[in-house]
């Protein structure tokens, strides 16, 4: 684990669609540091796509590998990190990346997710999304540090997060 704040992780979760993938490039380049997409490592470690994964292993099986990959953030330090939407829903999760990392909620408004989201056929979970969504409420509200990117360019919510950063050591 990171003991000095200034080398902890910056994980970067939130709800599908809320900008997750896009701030954590910027906020990576921003205070150049490696950019780490938790979904494209485990579609990585996997050897093939979540649909698939999904799928053919069940959703059980992924949540194991983010686990297991989040239990490796924790031993470690000095990148950007974007979860998957789930990956800090489970209360154990969510705990350990309070404890060990930078940890921001992204949030958006239902009709900006519905927006970005559409019907994008690579999120096994889309179908369902309000629903999905109202059930993750309590785990995302948790997390002490939430931004919403709603109505706002990715640079500003990147500024943003970078600040608060800074402004946490």
């Amino acid at each position: 684990m990171a003991t000095n704040k200034a080398d902890r992780h910056i994980v970067i979760t939130g709800f599908m669609g809320t900008g997750k993938t896009t701030i954590g490039r910027l906020v990576a380049r921003q205070v150049k540091r490696n950019f780490v997409d938790m979904d494209d490592l485990i579609v990585e470690r996997a050897g093939k796509p979540i649909p698939a994964i999904f799928a053919e292993d069940g959703e059980i099986a992924f949540r194991m590998m983010e686990r297991n990959i989040l239990e490796e953030i924790a031993r470690t330090g000095g990148q950007v990190i974007a979860t998957g939407g789930g990956a800090l829903v489970a209360d154990i999760n969510r705990q350990l990346m309070k404890q060990s990392t930078f940890l921001v909620c992204l949030t958006a408004t239902p009709d900006i997710i519905e927006a970005r989201i559409g019907q994008d056929t690579g999120r096994p979970l889309a179908r369902n999304w309000q629903d999905l969504l109202i059930k993750r409420a309590p785990a995302y509200a948790d997390i002490p540090i939430q931004v919403d990117t709603s109505h706002r360019q990715p640079n500003q919510v990147a500024e943003e997060i970078v600040r608060l950063w800074q402004s946490s050591m």
